[in-house]
């Protein structure tokens, strides 16, 4: 057998591929498996996006190569809609870049900003591909630690401390994934001042700023913000749009053009009506996030019953897509989620997975329907009462 890239000694698969396959499993052996792992909305996009997509897609001309940065159209939705929603003015010819999604975007940079040995800060716990991406790119993973008893917000000395010893990049994400927690504009410009004071560029990840939160920011607002950050968005959860692959990347014209040097090597622009469609979604008026915050809102308090019933205890002022729930203090994270599998056939996420400070958790997603949340709650009532 030929052996594959050194690069992939520390990387593993990630965990949802895997644990799919065992979901996958068990629906074809005819088990009703009841899949709130995944944050992937169930919920469709707008008509409007539906009828951009089909109407560009009749055109002749909408099936070549797209530009590397997108049609100015979309940059223009996007400026717009930074502008409206979060009080961010970009320019839509040098400050805004499209992407195929948030997790190309996270290589793109990593690949754009790190050199092999480099030092990356990423939350503990956090998104499995800040690490993976890392690990790939030849960097060094330093983890920084998140706790609920400080609000699942950064240690200032802990990030001190790090600093002296060098780093190139941080990734933060808030609201954040996986506990829901929020970063206050005070926290965030403390993140800002640390990052400028020792040279790092600072990346938010803020694909859940409309889910179920009472003030949409933007790092990117912020005083100075733009001098050393960058900031990753996305139409998955917001517009309903996950397999679309439409995301983007904002900041200061020096660091996205570096970006786009990377990205222009390794793919192409991505097709015209998903364009359209990502256009149509920008453009869609404050009753959409209303409308779909409501059903989430319905969702979550199933959900707080589900983790009740379980025994976990869940922080009900979270936002974003998921609920982060608190197990009691000797129960294995790991074994619940497989006892809820193969007993109850309902899928669940470990928060182990997200980093030693996630052991002791568990999440659920919100991308299911009441009547599911519903059916899950009976298993686990009709199997745990017994």
């Amino acid at each position: 057998m030929i052996q594959p890239a050194d690069r992939l000694n520390n990387v593993k698969e990630y965990y949802f591929s895997k644990k799919l396959r065992e979901v996958a499993k068990l629906k074809n052996e005819g088990h009703p498996v009841i899949n709130m792992g995944i944050g992937s909305p169930d919920l469709p996009p707008h008509q409007k996006v539906i009828e951009a997509l089909n109407s560009t897609s009749q055109r002749p001309d909408a099936h070549g190569y797209q530009s590397y940065q997108g049609i100015p159209a979309l940059r223009e939705a996007i400026s717009d809609f930074y502008q409206k929603y979060y009080q961010v003015s970009l320019a839509p010819a040098n400050e805004i870049l499209p992407m195929m999604g948030s997790k190309e975007a996270i290589m793109h940079i990593s690949l754009a900003y790190l050199n092999p040995g480099d030092k990356v800060l990423i939350p503990n716990p956090g998104y499995p591909t800040y690490t993976s991406v890392t690990e790939l790119v030849g960097a060094k993973a330093v983890y920084y630690d998140l706790k609920e008893e400080n609000q699942w917000l950064p240690n200032f000395d802990q990030l001190e401390d790090f600093a002296q010893k060098g780093i190139k990049l941080m990734w933060i994400n808030y609201p954040h994934m996986p506990t829901g927690a929020n970063a206050t504009k005070e926290a965030l410009q403390q993140l800002v001042e640390f990052a400028k004071k020792h040279h790092i560029l600072l990346v938010n990840d803020n694909p859940y700023s409309f889910i179920l939160t009472k003030e949409y920011l933007s790092i990117l607002s912020l005083d100075g913000a733009k001098d050393i950050a960058l900031e990753l968005n996305s139409l998955s959860k917001t517009f309903n749009m996950p397999g679309w692959r439409v995301g983007m990347l904002c900041g200061k014209p020096d660091y996205v053009q570096e970006v786009l040097k990377v990205k222009s090597n390794m793919d192409s622009g991505m097709f015209l009506g998903i364009q359209q469609g990502a256009i149509a979604a920008l453009q869609l008026d404050q009753s959409w996030f209303e409308e779909m915050n409501n059903v989430y809102k319905s969702r979550r308090e199933l959900i707080w019953k589900l983790a009740e019933r379980i025994g976990a205890i869940c922080d009900k002022t979270s936002s974003g897509m998921f609920v982060w729930a608190r197990l009691a203090e000797k129960t294995d994270p790991l074994a619940l989620v497989d006892k809820l599998l193969y007993e109850n056939h309902i899928f669940i996420t470990p928060g182990d997975i997200f980093g030693s400070n996630g052991h002791g958790y568990i999440r659920f997603s919100l991308c299911v329907p009441e009547s599911t949340i519903q059916e899950a709650f009976d298993r686990i009532n009709s199997a745990w009462t017994k």
